[in-house]
């Protein structure tokens, strides 16, 4: 496979004494059009890599990853279950990604399956049944206790394209004017390392928590960004798409340690939301390169 023998190459390059990781990254930028933010780190050696890797980006879907630890949460502290049933009504669907606005006005879903819908698919109608079950202050709160200060859920999904629902479900950090440019949320880079770093170290609610929230994430549909040149490898991660922008956040599980990252492609002046978007593609070729930190 494609993946084996680049993965083969990369290694025997590394192996060899291949370029330092900052050259091979600015070598992959070269002719992007657009801003790059990366931050990366190699959990077992402690090795890091940052490219504007404290500086705040928009999220798009990444912050689902923030939801889903504090849907956890709620059920540890026994306000929530993962059985209680969630109602989908017609007014609740929002277009854009996943299954949800496809279905019957009425259906029931039990909480884990919509919280899996909004990883697993990054279903923006699961999205906003979980925030108006848990509200995106809660979110936040989550993300304090963390200490992940800058990682914040503004407020509910619109949509996509020309299909956008007015902005609702706002926290308290989303109305303020400083954090509205950038949408559903804000974080940084590095923050997201830090993030996916407590999660494989069992810090996020609980250790049984915490891999039960990587397992969903190892289980996510998308191939287009990380996974895409990482197919033979472990990969738990959660993506995001907004017309100008391509982001990932993942852990990369590899024969010299679990390499977690984030990557943010911004001001994109094209929008193409086929396979080949070049913000997809030169995350993907990122990935490769950080898979060797």
């Amino acid at each position: 496979m494609r993946s084996k023998w680049l993965m083969a190459s990369l290694f025997a390059a590394l192996a060899f004494g291949q370029a330092p990781v900052d050259t091979q990254v600015r070598e992959a930028l070269k002719g992007f059009e657009g801003k790059v933010f990366v931050f990366a780190q190699n959990l077992d050696t402690g090795a890091t890599y940052s490219l504007g890797g404290d500086e705040r980006v928009r999220t798009a879907s990444t912050i689902k990853l923030a939801a889903m630890a504090a849907v956890f949460q709620a059920v540890a502290d026994g306000q929530a279950k993962f059985t209680e049933p969630v109602t989908l009504r017609n007014d609740d669907k929002v277009s854009g990604s996943g299954v949800m606005h496809e279905l019957s006005d009425g259906v029931t879903l039990p909480l884990a399956d919509v919280l899996h819908l909004m990883i697993v698919l990054s279903d923006n109608t699961a999205t906003n049944l979980i925030i108006d079950r848990f509200t995106a202050d809660r979110v936040n709160a989550e993300m304090d206790k963390l200490g992940l200060k800058a990682t914040r859920l503004n407020r509910k999904v619109r949509g996509d394209g020309n299909q956008l629902k007015a902005p609702s479900g706002w926290s308290e950090a989303g109305k303020l004017p400083e954090n509205q440019k950038f949408g559903l949320g804000v974080t940084t880079p590095h923050e997201m390392v830090t993030l996916l770093e407590k999660l494989e170290k069992g810090q996020v609610v609980s250790p049984e928590a915490s891999k039960e929230m990587l397992a969903v994430m190892k289980r996510n549909q998308d191939q287009e960004c990380i996974r895409r040149s990482l197919q033979d490898l472990t990969v738990a991660n959660k993506s995001g798409a907004l017309d100008a922008l391509r982001s990932d956040v993942g852990i990369v599980y590899t024969a010299h340690g679990r390499v977690a990252m984030a990557i943010t492609c911004d001001d994109m002046p094209k929008i193409d939301y086929s396979p080949e978007n070049k913000g997809a593609i030169l995350i993907s070729k990122l990935a490769v390169i950080l898979a060797n930190l």
